[in-house]
């Protein structure tokens, strides 16, 4: 039985429908990533399934005592409450238990010679075992310590945005549960977190249900891809990977139908101007055809967010930092650093949280002083930045003005353009942009936010975390502009896809306190990375045996001399499995041509046609490892 069935599910605020008639189910076991563009109603779905929010209409069926444990998007604290009782899932009884007991634990340790205070630790002790408390405190701290959170008592109120969402996560994470929903989970941790949250949700017995953007997290994670898209969910047996190939193949067979639909109502048009009269049984038939032709909705496209290039000059003179240094409660974040910024420079900088990175990108944008150097900017230089902390815009204001404070009209490649015009590229209709802020999901302020960096011209684009609360449609939009931006761009991220995208050169803060230049992509130095960051966590011993899949095989080889039985077994059958699934293939390409036009039997087709091909790519690398075996048993 499913963890939870959802048939006709519907959700809108005032005039704007997020999505409608939505049927899915949540298996145990299943890791589904939910992808789709900022203000499509992602987080919305989530708080529904979590129960903190309701639905317009829909019909929910849950597991008997189904357990759930939800991430929000933007966590609150009390004020007050220690990182430690923010994270304790249970009841406040554990959570008091605890407090005794740390609060027993000073009084006995100052009055050792005191019988009552010895006597109330005793008690204090007794509790703790009895409620268990002993695991939680232990499974929380490491928890946090994994997140990057090592002091437990500080006010989880008081944090930054990105701790208290660490911390929130660690919560979420701590009770073990059947439903793990999680909205951008992955924001604001650095590589080490990444790959160990990574490992932990890979092996999570329970479901889990997540919004993010980071691609590689969705790939090694997700088995299970919802697509939100027009008010309508898409659901995906694949990886984010797979996803992509399949989301194209629906929506090339969406444009096939339709243009099929076009086609014949142009025929049907064609017979109706012709002056046919309804008199006979076939012609009223047709008639009604060509009614129901031209009443059919045409499939929606996807929108697109459109960015445009808008720039000023840059000169022979950059960026020079040199020798800079800079210090923070007497400890050197880093020093004696000193770096040129090419006119076209694609840098990427990565280590982990509280190293100094985006003390460094201060530095470089003149709004911080070194403690020690000097960097100088060339006369032409226009540096912006896009921060993980942009400036908050109004939210009283409506849309159109916001973008309009900074310019009415802006000079582009392709000429004027005017802020509505530029907003509408930006996935802001006309009856959005004349509401206020407050109305925008957090994504589409995001989005917003970018919008108005982009228009002020920069020649030096400076990217602080720039991948946070940005859907992966719009991250794709904003790596093919920095493909063709005629600029630097300096970039701090945890995003790896994103780094891989837009850097071709990285600056590591390495655990001995120096910053290490690296060349080429993340991927290509991600060995490199890990040690310089002294992480040995045991995704990348996974991700090490994964990228040497036949060592083992190899040494096997060396050691045996022939086939064992059931090995030979499978090599004498191995090549005729392989010609019938080159025949079922074939079978199913003809299928597939058979019924171009119902929709609901090329999705079996497909979804068959993808098993099948899954299986011969299985068994041609089945008969690849065999036939290298038998090639050295003859040699």
């Amino acid at each position: 039985m499913p963890l939870i069935t959802v048939d006709h599910l519907r959700k809108s605020y005032a005039d704007r429908t997020l999505f409608s008639n939505l049927n899915f189910s949540i298996d145990n076991g299943e890791r589904i990533g939910v992808v789709g563009i900022n203000g499509t109603g992602k987080s919305t779905l989530l708080k529904i399934i979590a129960g903190f929010e309701s639905a317009d209409q829909g019909e929910f069926i849950r597991q008997k005592d189904l357990r759930i444990e939800y991430l929000p998007q933007v966590p609150e604290f009390e004020q007050g409450q220690s990182v430690l009782e923010a994270v304790f899932c249970q009841p406040a009884a554990a959570v008091q238990t605890v407090k005794e007991y740390e609060s027993s634990q000073l009084i006995a340790s100052s009055s050792p010679d005191d019988p009552s205070a010895q006597n109330k630790l005793m008690k204090a002790i007794a509790a703790m075992d009895s409620a268990g408390a002993w695991e939680l405190e232990q499974n929380a701290r490491i928890i946090l310590t994994k997140l990057g959170i090592d002091d437990f008592s500080q006010d989880a109120s008081t944090m930054s945005g990105g701790q208290q969402k660490r911390v929130a996560l660690a919560a979420a994470l701590l009770e073990p549960a059947d439903l793990l929903i999680l909205d951008e989970p992955t924001n604001h941790l650095d590589h080490i977190a990444l790959d160990w949250l990574q490992t932990y949700l890979k092996q999570y017995r329970g479901a889990v249900i997540m919004v993010t953007h980071d691609r590689y997290f969705l790939d090694q994670v997700a088995n299970i891809m919802f697509e939100l898209e027009n008010g309508s969910l898409y659901r995906y047996e694949a990886n984010y990977s797979a996803y992509l190939e399949r989301s194209a193949e629906r929506a090339e067979m969406a444009r096939s139908m339709e243009q099929k639909r076009q086609n014949l109502l142009r025929q049907e048009l064609a017979w109706v101007r012709r002056g046919a009269k309804a008199r006979s049984t076939k012609q009223k038939a047709r008639l009604d055809r060509f009614e129901q032709l031209k009443n059919q909705d045409s499939p929606l496209q996807a929108e697109k967010t459109e960015l445009i290039n808008v720039k000023t000059r840059i000169g022979r003179e950059t960026i020079i930092a040199d020798n800079i240094g800079k210090s923070y409660n007497s400890k050197w974040l880093f020093r004696n650093f000193s770096y040129i910024i090419r006119r076209d420079e694609r840098l990427g900088i990565v280590g982990p949280n509280g190293c100094g990175k985006t003390t460094l990108l201060k530095i470089l944008a003149g709004t911080v002083l070194p403690d020690e150097g000097s960097v100088t900017q060339g006369s032409t230089v226009n540096v912006v930045v896009f921060s993980q902390n942009a400036e908050e815009i109004p939210q009283d204001i409506r849309v159109i003005e916001s973008v309009r404070d900074v310019a009415e009209v802006i000079q582009t490649n392709e000429g004027s353009i005017s802020a509505s015009q530029l907003l509408e590229r930006f996935l802001f209709p006309p009856a959005v942009q004349w509401q206020p802020v407050s109305k925008l999901s957090g994504g589409e302020r995001r989005r917003l936010q970018l919008l108005k960096v982009l228009m002020r011209a920069p020649n030096v684009l400076i990217l602080d975390e720039p991948t946070n609360d940005l859907d992966t449609q719009t991250l794709v939009v904003l790596e093919d502009y920095l493909d063709d931006f005629q600029g630097a761009v300096i970039t701090v991220s945890h995003d790896r896809y994103f780094l891989d995208r837009t850097a071709d050169r990285l600056m590591v803060f390495s655990s001995d306190g120096n910053i290490k230049q690296l060349e080429g992509s993340y991927s290509e130095n991600a060995d490199k990375i890990t040690s310089l960051l002294g992480n040995n966590s045991q995704m990348n011993a996974e991700d090490n045996k994964k990228r040497t899949p036949s060592s083992e095989n190899n040494s096997r080889k060396r050691e045996k001399s022939r086939f064992s039985y059931k090995e030979q077994r499978e090599w004498d059958t191995i090549e005729t499995d392989i010609e019938s699934l080159d025949l079922r293939l074939t079978e199913l390409s003809k299928q597939y041509q058979t019924f171009a036009t119902d929709f609901v039997k090329l999705q079996e087709i497909q979804s068959e046609i993808d098993k099948v091909t899954q299986e011969h790519e299985d068994l041609l690398e089945r008969w690849m490892i065999l036939s290298e075996m038998q090639e050295g048993f003859e040699n």
